[in-house]
């Protein structure tokens, strides 16, 4: 009986497949409408619109305001006053206020902001809840096995603190404009600009006023143009910026290519009896397969009212098609060890964004004519720390003292590029304590893609671990995320249970508290180079990952109006700016841009 219903499976999706291919081109409708993909240039629509920019100029741009690029304004503006030297300093975030698109555990080693700021409890930093327990889990489906956390192993969090990191880093900006640095909140940058040398120039924001299908609306305005001597790019992990540079000045040359996770989180107001101030929890296995890379995180904070954080984290390079990264994160919450934490809570926040996993073996060539990459541009995640925050800091403030090298060198010496090109960045980085910790873990995460998966990375993590990371070989990620999904036929659909509406929730439900938002009449930043590929290839092949890897409900196939088939339809409106899409789109046929500036999640200290 079992066989035939496999073969009887089996030939209902070659079916599929068939009639997938039988539509014609002209029976899938035209989706992209996006400038960088339908030129304006060949446009009647635009023929007599004003396409001048403003210009302005300013010493240092940093593309970017997370932990990094914060860092690197306020490092940049210390230093051009010990210089003596009152040098501009601006940056643009495209969240519609500072850290608002911010997302992460997050529990932060404050070892770099004990560097920019000795005095920060003085200041008012906004670090309140520091470790006062850890615990480590591997959980089975009905059971949790202890695994100790040694003093001084990667997950050791005491002295690290409990953070809500988005509120940390509008204190950082905070003390960003305090030092004298210019901060353009809902601004995204959207083109990198050139000098005449291949030099970065420095970059242009969006333009805002154009209709969803990509005509010129009576508000139209260009964006404008922002050019310095040096351009930080801090847009942390897969910047769309970043992938533009890394072609242009071939940066990824001599590494393997980046790995990546998705984080989801959730925030929970819980029964103040459970509630433990300080204590940390993670967890790897259940319920994901032994060939899958993941855990979970679980942090009480300290403020007004008993707030957790509990979050999932799924590596990028699963290979299951039919896997859901949100519903994976939704049946955790049911485990009987972790079930009875939120049992009479209410969820008052919910978020996901990707983090950069590759570590050492994937860190590109960090400097350029005209600019530097920092932070998760470049790729400073400590996977088995589970933290990048205090690298993401410390590399834009090892940028700032390179580029102010830069300026003052470029006063007495010629520079061979109009743009100035941070030179002592990259010796710095390998000089700090960024590259001595990355270097100890460089073998953790790429070991979990043995045939032996989790048992065999967790054995192999262990004793690198106990080692130091000391061993003389470095072990290889292979062949990107996107490459390592099978087809439908090859996999095995997953049932998931239905949502409790009580510890678990739904897709879209989920998505209102993330406080997302896009100018609805504007053209859908999630581009596609070509929009028949995803029905005649990945709905075909994959039977349409989009939908399930999406952490936001963005991609859905829906029926042609006249019944002959399916169509993909973009929510750009849902979208929390995760990069997921572009990450593990199997085609790598989606390319997400920015949206008008402003759009996006509005995240309240996640």
């Amino acid at each position: 009986m079992a066989t035939t219903i496999h073969n009887t499976s089996k030939f209902i999706q070659r079916l599929h497949r068939a009639c997938q291919r039988s539509f014609s081109d002209a029976s899938l409708p035209k989706i992209t409408t996006h400038y960088t993909v339908i030129p304006r240039e060949t446009d009647s629509r635009w023929k007599d619109v004003n396409m001048e920019r403003y210009v302005d100029e300013t010493d240092i741009l940093i593309v970017g305001g997370g932990p990094a690029g914060m860092s690197a304004a306020i490092r940049a503006r210390q230093l051009a006053e010990q210089h003596g030297k009152e040098l501009r300093v601006t940056l643009v975030e495209k969240a519609s206020a500072i850290g608002g698109h911010i997302l992460s555990g997050a529990c932060i080693d404050p070892i770099a902001l004990n560097e920019l700021f000795p005095n920060w409890k003085e200041l008012g930093a906004p670090l309140t809840t520091p470790v006062t327990q850890d615990k480590f889990g591997f959980l089975t489906e009905k059971g949790r096995i202890p695994i100790p956390v040694l003093k001084g192993m990667p997950m050791d969090n005491h002295g690290n603190y409990v953070v809500r990191l988005g509120h940390v880093v509008a204190w950082l900006g905070e003390q960003a404009e305090a030092a004298g640095v210019e901060l353009y909140p809902g601004y995204a940058a959207a083109e990198i600009l050139y000098n005449e040398d291949g030099s970065v120039k420095g970059v242009a924001t969006n333009d805002v006023g154009i209709a969803k299908d990509g005509s010129p609306k009576e508000t139209f305005e260009r964006g404008m143009e922002l050019h310095a001597k040096c351009t930080i790019f801090a847009e942390g992990c897969h910047g769309h910026l970043a992938k533009q540079l890394f072609k242009k000045f071939n940066l990824r040359e001599k590494c393997e290519p980046q790995t990546y996770g998705i984080g989801l989180k959730e925030i929970w107001e819980i029964d103040a009896a459970k509630h433990r101030p300080g204590a940390v929890e993670h967890t790897i296995g259940w319920p994901l397969d032994k060939n899958t890379y993941g855990g979970s995180f679980l942090y009480h904070l300290k403020e007004e009212t008993p707030l957790v954080a509990v979050g999932f984290v799924v590596g990028l390079d699963y290979s299951n098609p039919y896997l859901s990264p949100f519903k994976e994160f939704q049946r955790f919450k049911h485990h009987p060890s972790v079930k009875p934490t939120f049992e009479g809570g209410k969820r008052i926040a919910y978020g996901a964004r990707a983090l950069v996993e590759g570590g050492l073996q994937a860190i590109p060539k960090l400097q350029f004519p005209g600019g530097c990459l920092v932070g998760c541009t470049a790729g400073f995640l400590n996977v088995p720390k589970i933290k990048g925050t205090h690298n993401a800091m410390k590399s834009g403030m090892l940028a700032a003292e390179s580029v102010i090298e830069a300026i003052v060198d470029a006063e007495t010496n010629t520079s061979p590029t109009q743009g100035l090109e941070p030179k002592s960045y990259t010796d710095k980085i390998n000089s700090s304590w960024i590259y001595k910790e990355l270097k100890a873990v460089r073998n953790c995460r790429p070991s979990f893609h043995s045939p032996l998966g989790l048992y065999g990375g967790v054995a192999y993590s262990g004793i690198s671990i106990l080692l130091g990371g000391r061993e003389p070989w470095t072990l290889s990620h292979g062949a990107p995320d996107y490459t390592r999904l099978k087809s439908a036929s090859e996999s095995t659909p997953i049932e998931y249970p239905k949502p409790d509406n009580e510890i678990s929730f739904d897709l879209l439900s989920s998505v209102a508290l993330t406080g997302t938002n896009h100018e609805g009449d504007q053209p859908a930043h999630l581009t596609l180079k070509d929009d028949t590929v995803p029905v005649k290839h990945n709905l075909a092949v994959y039977d349409g990952p989009e939908g399930r890897f999406c952490p936001a409900g963005v991609y859905e196939y829906v029926p042609l109006e006249d019944g002959s088939g399916q169509r993909l339809q973009i929510n750009a409106q849902n979208c929390i700016h995760c990069k997921t899409c572009d990450i593990k789109d199997p085609t790598q046929n989606i390319n997400w841009v920015v949206p008008e500036g402003g759009g996006g999640p509005a995240y309240n200290g996640m």
